[in-house]
């Protein structure tokens, strides 16, 4: 079977970075980190580091070589929490420094973009009821950060 990776480019600060995502993520760790031996088109050797790790159960790897393109929505970090402590403690971490945004996205002090969903919500959106997922989109759609209970209570009427 073939593995998939994801890839993130930070211009500085990639141990720290990764440092905090595997601290807020159980099940997260640093598999390695070093710098590369040799000169490269990023600079003498030493100033560019590579890093392997995972979050939960997904892989990546992560470079530290300078300026490139900035990261933007285009990729997101999704999240899924089973309570509303979870949300608020991820919330809360990754909003240091950053920026919030609606419907539970936000961008952490390195600029990556997250999303701190409950998994419910899914669940409340996949329902047969079409009235009942029509209330909680709209619901939704007024949140910063998911509360769950208010959209549980969307999805009441």
């Amino acid at each position: 079977m073939m593995k998939v990776t994801q890839h993130l480019w930070f211009e500085n600060d990639m141990e720290a970075a990764i440092g905090f995502y595997t601290s807020l993520i159980p099940g997260s760790s640093i598999h390695w980190i070093s710098g590369l031996p040799a000169d490269s088109p990023s600079g003498p050797a030493g100033s560019v580091k590579i890093a392997a790790f995972t979050l939960g159960d997904q892989r990546y790897m992560a470079i530290e070589a300078g300026p490139l393109d900035p990261f933007n929505h285009s990729f997101s970090i999704i999240v899924e929490c089973e309570t509303q402590a979870e949300i608020d403690r991820l919330w809360d971490a990754l909003k240091e420094g950053g920026s919030t945004e609606q419907c539970g996205w936000l961008r952490d002090r390195w600029g990556l973009s997250w999303q701190i969903t409950p998994r419910r919500l899914g669940e409340l959106m996949s329902d047969p009821d079409r009235g009942k997922a029509k209330r909680v989109a709209e619901a939704m759609l007024k949140m910063v950060k998911f509360d769950i209970a208010g959209l549980e209570a969307a999805a009441r009427g």
